[in-house]
């Protein structure tokens, strides 16, 4: 009569754990795709320190650190509104603070955390390769890197609302919906252009040209009461709604519900886009990092 081993008992009392992994494994895109995200929800404070670690590292050695980026902004802002508003022929007085808010939320808002999602999964190849994380991770690291950098640059319109004595008032509280909005949208930006970018290496710097386009045709630099009865255009564009729901309560006016509706149903459509994608592709990223 035999007697069994201990490493037949450990082999038989680790198989239910293998059976579990096969399952898991053999499990939809969807169900994977929805078990990472079930991970990075439990692991959030991983991806928010992560951010922090980003901020740190870049400017490790630095005297004023991501302050730096506050100066350009600042010189940036007092530069080109010198400039516009006498090109533009507009009282500085009305139009810098436009300017200074404008070009904060698209330089921080808009185009750094889209080119940075392009990147979102290949800059993190080090660690996908050596530990076991959940890709979603990884999006939100990028969206709280932008968010603490958005929070240094924000100090510029702020700078310029005092002096000028401008002040929203209760207006600035609509803006924080907004912001999460943005948010989010930045999140799927990171499934979808992180997902895109890791396996087609030409769309990042794609996405950089058409967002120089986008700049000059969506108001930043430029107002949309300057187009007169042709600004109503300029709802076809996706990034104007965007853009005005957190602009206009920070300059004291309310955004239109229309505007609303349609930042809202452009969020919507994306973010089913990027669902659908990274649902797809998930299992494939770490071949194409």
């Amino acid at each position: 009569m035999s007697v069994p081993s201990p490493a037949s008992d450990v082999a038989r009392s680790d198989a239910p754990h293998r059976q579990v992994s096969r399952d898991a494994l053999r499990g939809s895109p969807a169900a994977r795709a929805w078990a990472d995200w079930k991970e990075t929800r439990r692991l959030w404070r991983l991806g928010v320190r992560l951010g922090w670690l980003d901020i740190r590292l870049r400017y490790r050695g630095s005297a004023l650190g991501p302050f730096w980026l506050t100066i350009t902004s600042a010189l940036m802002v007092a530069s080109m509104g010198v400039l516009y508003s006498k090109l533009f022929h507009m009282q500085l007085a009305s139009y810098l603070p436009f300017l200074s808010l404008s070009l904060t939320l698209w330089s921080v808002g808009f185009s750094s955390l889209i080119q940075e999602s392009c990147t979102c999964f290949l800059d993190a190849e080090d660690m996908v390769r050596s530990v076991r994380l959940p890709f979603l991770l990884y999006a939100v690291r990028v969206v709280v890197r932008n968010a603490i950098v958005f929070a240094h640059n924000i100090v510029v319109p702020l700078g310029v609302f005092a002096l000028y004595h401008l002040w929203p008032g209760m207006d600035a509280l609509l803006a924080i919906p907004a912001l999460v909005l943005w948010g989010l949208d930045g999140f799927a930006a990171c499934m979808l252009f992180g997902s895109l970018c890791a396996r087609f290496r030409d769309v990042a710097p794609i996405i950089g040209a058409l967002l120089q386009i986008v700049f000059y045709v969506t108001p930043v630099i430029w107002m949309p009461q300057q187009l007169g009865p042709r600004a109503a255009y300029l709802l076809y564009n996706p990034f104007y709604p965007l853009l005005e729901i957190v602009r206009e309560p920070l300059l004291g006016h309310v955004p239109s519900l229309q505007i609303w509706g349609i930042a809202l149903a452009t969020s919507v459509v994306f973010w089913l886009i990027a669902v659908r994608s990274f649902i797809r592709v998930r299992s494939r990223l770490v071949f194409w990092i």
